[in-house]
């Protein structure tokens, strides 16, 4: 039997890992919403909140103080910067209108498969490839403060 120990993270990708959390918490919502019969209205009302207050500035981020860190012809930089563009993407099919169920469930899908894929594959990949002083340079990183911005949120549909 093997033993799922902890992956010890680089100070600098901490506040990352913990927005990553609640990225996964989003997905779950989105799934509760659905699976109770809420409105897409409101699903989507929230995802938009929480993407407008903390998730896009937490890929933007990303893009700009981790991602740089590997070469541009990375794979897993890459498949990251993919990943991004297709959230975005499906969240601003979200603002023009009225979201399919079908659509909601992708989103929640693709959400938790991109926070898993940073969190067991890049993330290693970074700390393995970035040197030591890479990494301690964008170690004073402040993390959003996810949830605050949930707890302000009062359309409790989960």
């Amino acid at each position: 039997m093997s033993e799922n120990k902890p992956i010890k993270r680089h100070e600098a990708l901490v506040s990352f890992s913990k927005d990553h959390h609640f990225g996964l918490l989003l997905a779950w919502k989105i799934r509760q919403g659905l699976e109770k019969g809420v409105s897409t209205e409101r699903i989507s009302n929230y995802v938009i909140y929480i993407f407008e207050n903390d998730l896009d500035k937490h890929f933007i981020e990303e893009e700009k103080r981790l991602f740089i860190l590997l070469p541009a012809s990375d794979e897993l930089r890459k498949k990251a910067e993919e990943q991004h563009k297709s959230i975005f993407q499906q969240i601003a099919k979200l603002k023009e209108g009225k979201a399919l169920p079908s659509e909601l469930k992708q989103l929640a899908d693709e959400l938790d498969l991109h926070f898993r894929f940073e969190e067991r594959e890049l993330f290693n990949h970074l700390q393995q490839t970035v040197p030591q002083a890479g990494l301690d340079e964008i170690s004073t990183r402040l993390q959003n403060d996810s949830r605050k911005i949930d707890d302000a949120w009062k359309d409790i549909f989960w």
